[in-house]
């Protein structure tokens, strides 16, 4: 296994890949129990709300280890692990002022709600702290802030209704289930504008970095003989073997 060093040299070496290259990585790493499906990372029904969701093309990935908040009905009691300093919001204090630099923060949110639990406010104060991206498993409102703030933020939809109308923050610093993909922090979170977003587990980043220039190059040459007129299956027999 290749050692890529520092988090910083890591990341950079992904940019030069595709959610989808990751996901294919992915695919052949990970380990399920019989009859699970494998998941690949992919962070399903996520798509980018700011800056635009126009000119997908011209906006950068945004790759980081990831943090997390998860939210709870505003009824229910906070979970135990909240009363931990690390996982818990300090008295006196909002739960976006603890949102950490140079992370995406990932923000997860019951199904069943309609609220949104990410607004201009909230996108305004992460931008001043040096986050670097929101992932919302839920709703976002106020887009043009959003729009604002050059954040890229991603959602499954939005809404026009404050967060307390439903939602208060449960606790923060622990793991997400994103539609049957668990999400843990300090994980890298890769979105990709074109093709989606996808967590990559930090105990396989390296083997993801190890892999994917192999199977990039393998697809490369199968591309290439397919254009040239070779058959699919001939091409994958060659050069996926």
């Amino acid at each position: 296994m290749t050692t890529y060093g520092a988090i910083e040299a890591k990341i950079d070496a992904l940019r030069e890949y595709s959610a989808c290259d990751v996901s294919d990585a992915l695919l052949k790493l990970q380990k399920v129990a019989p009859g699970e499906t494998r998941r690949a990372g992919f962070l399903a029904d996520l798509v980018p709300f700011a800056p635009t969701p126009i000119n997908l093309d011209s906006q950068p990935k945004i790759i980081a280890p990831v943090s997390t908040f998860k939210f709870i009905s505003k009824n229910d009691p906070l979970p135990e692990i909240a009363s931990q300093q690390e996982h818990g919001v300090p008295a006196g204090s909002h739960w976006v002022d603890c949102a950490q630099p140079g992370t995406i923060v990932l923000l997860d949110q019951p199904r069943d709600q309609y609220c949104a639990v990410l607004g201009g406010i909230m996108a305004s104060r992460m931008k001043v702290l040096g986050v670097k991206g929101v992932v919302v498993n839920g709703r976002v409102r106020d887009l043009a802030e959003l729009k604002w703030t050059e954040l890229q933020i991603w959602a499954r939809a939005t809404s026009t209704v404050g967060t307390g109308a439903e939602a208060k923050p449960g606790a923060r610093n622990v793991p997400i289930d994103v539609g049957g993909v668990v999400v843990s922090p300090g994980d890298i979170v890769f979105c990709d504008p074109l093709e989606g977003a996808v967590v990559i587990p930090k105990a396989l980043l390296d083997d993801v970095l190890t892999l994917m220039p192999k199977l990039v190059a393998a697809d490369d040459k199968v591309k290439e003989d397919v254009l040239n007129g070779s058959t699919v299956f001939d091409a994958f027999k060659k050069h996926r073997a």
